[in-house]
């Protein structure tokens, strides 16, 4: 930087002491040289500061990833006693941590009202999440591809009571209400191919996602001027 800037002052101060002396020609070749070097320096000074926010990016991913990574490994160490005797699963879906709960465990055939082992279940979930101080939370309902056979009761009906059946309870059990929130998904989303009575049972399910915070984002700030 030093040396362009010497280059710089030395051009300027030929330019301007030669200007009376030397002929038009060579006082615009001179002047030419100053621009150039005048411009490479902008450019270079841009170079710079483009470099600085990549590596600040960077870093703020590698911090977000750690970050994460030791959040899945507590969420897992939490809910160990849980995954253990097959109550639950923890998954990642959709880059998303996801607590996962078999509809048949919590609900009866065809109800949105829970059973007693299903409310249980619940509020010993609740009792986890919502020590995760700061973390939000949403309720989604999954049901496999088979008609309820309920009638103007559809399985996007039935997803629906089901997480908001789930979400009553969770606040009734101390989650916040401004942490929570619910879905219904019906049988659009299923976690495997509707092929056997196995995967359908897999696919009829709550997942309770832990919302990400995307606070730490590279861009964030101009995604933010731009939206205001």
């Amino acid at each position: 930087m030093k040396t362009n800037l010497g280059i710089l002052t030395f051009v300027l101060v030929s330019t301007s002491l030669l200007s009376n002396c030397v002929s038009q020609s060579k006082y615009d070749a001179l002047q030419a040289m100053y621009d150039e070097k005048a411009r490479d320096l902008s450019n270079l000074e841009k170079d710079k500061s483009s470099l600085q926010r990549s590596v600040e990016d960077m870093k703020r991913i590698q911090e977000e990833t750690e970050r994460r990574i030791a959040d899945y490994r507590s969420l897992l160490e939490s809910f160990k006693g849980m995954i253990d005797s097959g109550k639950l699963k923890i998954r990642i879906v959709d880059g998303r941590m996801v607590v996962i709960l078999s509809s048949d465990i919590l609900f009866p055939p065809g109800s949105a009202s829970l059973s007693s082992k299903g409310i249980d279940a619940i509020k010993e979930v609740t009792g986890i999440l919502s020590s995760l101080h700061g973390r939000r939370f949403q309720v989604e309902g999954h049901t496999d591809d088979v008609p309820t056979g309920i009638k103007g009761y559809s399985n996007w009906e039935l997803a629906s009571a089901r997480a908001l059946t789930v979400l009553h309870t969770m606040v009734k059990s101390g989650m916040p209400e401004d942490r929570i929130s619910a879905a219904s998904m019906g049988s659009s989303r299923p976690s495997v191919p509707n092929t056997s009575v196995e995967n359908r049972t897999a696919n009829r399910r709550i997942e309770i996602v832990i919302v990400p915070d995307l606070s730490n984002l590279p861009g964030i700030e101009e995604l933010r001027k731009l939206s205001e």
